[in-house]
């Protein structure tokens, strides 16, 4: 064991302490609890969850409907991830061969698990999902999940997280590496494997987040051990540059909208001035503009941009039907202000694209033509 993993208990940074004390693995398990990280027990000398009893493998149903848990058994892979320190003293007093695994969804984790084995690339549209990559672009020498995360930091203008000493990071036994994070916000940050196609960041980067767990440090396989790097052993809060790109390609679960609210006044004497309604046009406008002031409910991750292009879009294809007056922008302009504080010109920039293009193919009732 690593002479500076051994250490005492009131050390903070303490993942396997002393293994005269206390099995290592109960030890470790013990120390993720106390950080509020559930956990539950991995196969000895495995990456994978210890398997179900012997009527859940017959049996198949949902987690939710299983007993086993509240019986003091594992069943059901990270369903069965816990805090309770007394379950975690049964389950690796009892079996201290057995690996530990942290369910990220209840801890607010999202952690960067970047693969290092080498391969040829996908095509270049799989490469970095949603961002091309030309034919003049040479790829030679692109052949691990630490190449692809190099590309999109220095796209960012930012360092690569496989760099980032500021957060805690682990050394896979095969030679990558699992970069954890706390998320940010209320919203469910989601998992994805490699550049599949759907959700995915980059080839060869998978995301443990809601639905998935992540080997905790400290655990050993038949192949070695998950060695945490540096000095840092807790998790930094998810980057900005990152949650915007996990947001962008599809990571963060859909806000809950709410009903819309009354369009602000200023508006509403704008589109009365024009000649509409009160009743029709305001709720075809409050409708537009819901989505953009449900995104100043959450500080970050809320997929602001496209929220506020996919508004001005429809509002510009509305205003071109004759349904909304021109005044109407105005109502877009302040709620998105009111959202997103001292970003006008950006604003002004999404807004202004978005309704050029929306202005050249009109919403009518019946839908665009």
């Amino acid at each position: 064991m690593p002479a500076e993993l051994r250490l005492s208990r009131s050390d903070s940074r303490v993942l396997v302490p002393d293994p005269s004390v206390a099995p290592p693995s109960l030890l470790a398990a013990q120390w993720c609890a106390r950080r509020g990280w559930p956990v539950h027990p991995l196969a000895a000398g495995r990456k994978s969850p210890a398997g179900n009893c012997s009527d859940c493998r017959k049996d198949s149903h949902a987690p939710s409907d299983c007993s086993c848990l509240n019986a003091g058994r594992w069943c059901h892979s990270f369903y069965a991830a816990t805090l309770n320190q007394r379950r975690i003293q049964q389950w690796w007093g009892q079996n201290p061969e057995f690996g530990i695994g942290v369910s990220c969804g209840p801890a607010g984790l999202v952690v960067l698990d970047i693969d290092a084995h080498p391969a040829e690339p996908p095509a270049r549209d799989r490469i970095l999902p949603g961002i091309p990559i030309s034919e003049q672009v040479d790829l030679t020498g692109l052949a691990t999940g630490f190449h692809t995360l190099a590309v999109l930091a220095a796209l960012r203008g930012q360092r690569s997280p496989a760099d980032d000493t500021t957060t805690l990071r682990v050394r896979t036994p095969s030679g990558g590496l699992h970069v954890w994070y706390r998320g940010t916000g209320n919203r469910q940050w989601l998992s994805s494997v490699g550049s599949t196609p759907g959700r995915a960041l980059a080839w060869q980067v998978d995301i443990r987040a809601h639905g998935s767990y992540i080997v905790a440090p400290g655990t050993t396989t038949e192949h070695g051990t998950y060695t945490p790097v540096g000095e840092i052993r807790e998790p930094a809060v998810l980057p900005l540059w990152l949650a915007q790109e996990l947001d962008r390609t599809g990571h963060l679960s859909a806000p809950n909208i709410p009903a819309p609210r009354p369009v602000p006044p200023r508006a509403q004497q704008a589109v009365l001035a024009a000649g509409g309604s009160r009743q029709g046009t305001g709720n075809v406008l409050a409708t537009v503009l819901a989505p953009v002031e449900a995104c100043g409910q959450v500080a970050e991750g809320a997929g602001f941009s496209d929220t506020l292009n996919r508004a001005a879009y429809t509002l510009g294809g509305l205003i071109a039907a004759g349904r909304l007056p021109e005044e109407a922008e105005q109502a877009l302009k302040d709620t998105a202000a009111a959202a997103r504080p001292g970003q006008d010109q950006r604003i002004q920039q999404i807004i202004r694209s978005g309704l050029a293009a929306g202005l050249q193919r009109p919403l009518h009732a019946g839908g665009r033509p």
